[in-house]
């Protein structure tokens, strides 16, 4: 007898099996046809089911989507042969009935309903082969392509799963470059650039269904391990295509250097097609990559952010908690444990006398506050705003020899009464007058020196100078309000000629 556990292992998966053997239901109502031809022989809708399958498939790899009905009845008059007898019209009406067969005219998808063994109830799987592409409007044409569950199907007769399909192509390219068959080389390519196209919509579709189907934590922890399952088969498939990319580059160098007759160059012809080809779909792989990396981070913490927002708009605290209270005796102890979870913390302040004993900082610097300022200037912008002060000191210190003329005094409220005066009140709105009474204050008495004074501030100024000459101011006692901006204390300003100060 076998255990309950193995039995529960056993049905594990049952629904995704049904639908795999599902996908093969079309192809069986083909079989059930019992339509001849004009010498009364069965027409073999099954194995014509299975060309159509092919046809598309191989349409899809040359990047045709322009197969429709009548495509597709050309196609199974040409791979006929004589094998059945019919005309152009019979080849119609059965290239009709297979797209009918796999898209059903109703605009409904294929489905098959099955009692599931594993949740013993009646349950129901849909598929969907082929999906219509853009059609020809003016002349009534619709055209289609293989959808998922058709690829699927198509791989399914070649006993190749769809998970690991690229893959298997990684492993046949490489063994066929190795060989140098490099004409199933490009076939092999161009098959794996097939399945990064289906895996892209794959992706796409899981995006919308995390985001429109996660209602519990076991939907999102399901979604979460197919999103990683298929990102960690991405990062496989990444490397093993960067080893491709090697192989195909070593290959192709040396073809570049042997290249000798016709057969030779021909060969370096179709390495350099598959090295560009490969390049592409490596290309398109990567973006998967980052495609898949996206959902990862994105659209299941989306999720799971909608799923607390459920639970949280779902929990009604008057209902849940409120009214159990209320209306259910409830002894303390459960009372409070009901409550606890939305109890805040603890918290309580106190002050130990053992404080009073703790070492004390007696008469020790107090470390000055930082205080949010402007960002330093770098070294070339205070030199520049250096030089540029220099000479709007050498101005203002040549405007006040002016005023002062014979005198050896001039007050700075003399000096603004003059230049509003005499229409040069525009140099009381500069921020460097106001700079150079400061300044000269503390650096009074200002006189030459034999020291190389091209970096003083006042440099110009002490240009001015005459041997001996010596400059100082003072402050005095009233403030001015010069301008609306600017207020400064007013100071005197004194020339001293020999003196030795």
């Amino acid at each position: 007898m076998v255990d309950d556990d193995r039995l529960a292992g056993m049905l594990e998966g049952y629904k995704e099996r049904i639908q795999r053997l599902a996908l093969f239901d079309p192809l069986h109502k083909l079989e059930a046809k019992r339509e001849k031809d004009r010498q009364d022989r069965p027409v073999d809708y099954f194995g014509l089911g299975l060309l159509a399958l092919l046809f598309f498939f191989e349409n899809m790899l040359i990047r045709n989507k322009k197969t429709g009905v009548q495509e597709l009845a050309d196609y199974l008059q040409q791979m006929n042969k004589g094998e059945l007898d019919l005309d152009s019209e019979g080849f119609g009406k059965v290239a009709r009935s297979i797209i009918e067969a796999f898209r059903p005219p109703s605009g409904k998808r294929n489905s098959r309903t099955f009692y599931n063994w594993e949740t013993r109830q009646l349950d129901q799987v849909e598929f969907s082969i082929l999906k219509a592409e853009r059609g020809d409007i003016a002349s009534n044409k619709q055209y289609y392509s293989l959808d998922e569950h058709g690829l699927e199907l198509v791989f399914a007769t070649k006993e190749f799963f769809r998970e690991f399909h690229l893959s298997i192509n990684q492993l046949l390219l490489r063994k066929q470059l190795e060989k140098g068959e490099f004409v199933g080389a490009l076939r092999q390519i161009s098959e794996m650039r097939v399945d990064v196209e289906t895996l892209q919509e794959r992706i796409v579709r899981i995006k919308h269904e995390v985001q429109r189907s996660i209602v519990s934590e076991e939907t999102y922890l399901r979604y979460k391990q197919v999103i990683d399952d298929i990102h960690l088969r991405l990062a496989r498939e990444h490397e093993e295509f960067n080893e491709l990319q090697g192989f195909v580059d070593e290959t192709k160098d040396r073809l570049l250097y042997e290249r000798k007759d016709g057969k030779e160059q021909k060969a370096y012809e179709y390495i350099l097609r598959i090295d560009r080809e490969l390049g592409e779909v490596h290309f398109a792989h990567t973006q998967l990559l980052k495609n898949s990396i996206a959902l990862k981070t994105t659209a299941l913490e989306a999720a799971q952010e909608s799923l607390y927002h459920v639970a949280m708009q779902s929990f009604n605290f008057d209902q849940e908690i409120v009214s159990r209270l209320v209306s259910t005796p409830l002894p303390l102890e459960t009372t409070r444990v009901l409550l606890e979870p939305f109890l805040a913390l603890e918290q309580a302040s106190g002050w130990s006398p053992l404080a009073v004993f703790e070492k004390q900082r007696v008469g020790a610097a107090q470390e000055e506050e930082e205080q949010a300022d402007f960002a330093d200037a770098t070294d070339e912008q205070e030199q520049a705003h250096h030089l540029v002060q220099q000479v709007n000191f050498g101005k203002i210190m040549k405007r006040i020899r002016a005023i002062m003329g014979e005198k050896n005094e001039l007050a700075l409220a003399e000096a603004v009464e003059h230049l509003q005066a005499t229409g040069c009140a525009h140099w009381l709105e500069h921020r460097s007058f106001y700079d150079f009474w400061m300044l000269l204050h503390q650096r009074s008495p200002l006189q030459k020196s034999g020291e190389d004074e091209d970096n003083h501030i006042f440099k110009e100024v002490l240009d001015l100078l005459e041997p001996g000459e010596a400059i100082s101011v003072t402050e005095m006692p009233d403030l001015l309000k010069v301008t609306e901006r600017y207020e400064i204390q007013n100071m005197m300003l004194r020339r001293e000629v020999g003196s030795d100060v």
